[in-house]
């Protein structure tokens, strides 16, 4: 048996919803909370491609 078996037999299959379904925001207390901590950060590219965030200046 393979991890994914095991995994599939403890926890069940994935759940895959319709992708064309656009993601809806709920605009409550925890969107607004994460919204306003993950605005101190800017995202990044380097030249590999890879990205990361850096805290923004004065914050």
């Amino acid at each position: 048996m393979k991890v994914t078996d095991r995994l599939r037999f403890w926890f069940g299959p994935a759940t895959r919803g319709d992708i064309d379904t656009p993601v809806v925001h709920k605009h409550d207390d925890f969107e607004r909370a994460s919204e306003e901590e993950l605005g101190h950060f800017v995202v990044e590219t380097d030249d590999q491609g890879h990205h990361y965030g850096i805290r923004k200046e004065g914050t």
